[in-house]
């Protein structure tokens, strides 16, 4: 969640000389608001393959977080992760939708946090309209690193017409560095029980913020 009156930028990069990059601010030190925008092949020599509509955010903190209680946020988010797929009008990953996430953050040698959350995409021309549940953990280590984890269970993403996935969720670790004031640069590392049938090591990514 962004303060009142800070703002952000991200961009994303993924395969296929993709970028998803947007623009997010804090109306409130409760809600903030984003637009986002990318496409594939948007470096090298081919014509780009933008995504067919820009993404939206809103996220409102609905319950501050306390010693004994999580913090508690909703919120709606359209941008799905990696590209758009125009036949199956849905992203590769689909976009979280409609969502409820609760947060719990501890003093352990730094920050440990916990969260998970439940989400309903509105991607669901391939038939699978099931809710979907997810959940992450985030530890820093000093003041210049965080180490990430991820599970999304995908179980919006599992049907028969589901582009080949193996019905085994997207489990997600990265980095993050904090190599200025504001400067995030997140290397990710998506997908690791291949989810989708792919080659290599996992899909490696590249993210970078500026916040102020």
């Amino acid at each position: 969640m962004l303060r009142g009156g800070m703002k952000a930028f991200q961009a994303d990069f993924f395969h296929s000389d993709g970028i998803n990059a947007g623009f997010f601010y804090g109306l409130t030190d409760r809600l903030m608001i984003g637009l986002s925008y990318g496409g594939l092949r948007m470096i090298g020599t081919q014509s780009p393959d933008w995504n067919e509509v820009p993404g939206f955010l809103a996220r409102v903190r609905v319950i501050e977080e306390s010693e004994g209680f999580p913090a508690l946020g909703i919120g709606f988010e359209s941008q799905g992760a990696e590209g758009y797929i125009d036949a199956a009008d849905r992203f590769t990953i689909k976009s979280p939708g409609l969502y409820l996430v609760v947060s719990k953050n501890y003093d352990a040698s730094g920050y440990l946090g916990f969260h998970g959350g439940v989400n309903y995409s509105l991607e669901k021309d391939d038939g699978d309209k099931d809710v979907n549940l997810f959940c992450g953990l985030d530890k820093s280590i000093g003041s210049f690193l965080s180490i990430v984890g991820e599970y999304n269970l995908a179980w919006n993403d599992n049907s028969g017409n589901a582009l080949g996935r193996r019905g085994r969720g997207y489990l997600n670790a990265g980095v993050s560095v904090y190599p200025g004031a504001g400067i995030t640069l997140a290397f990710q590392f998506k997908d690791l029980l291949e989810n989708q049938p792919h080659e290599g090591f996992a899909n490696r990514t590249l993210r970078i913020d500026f916040t102020r």
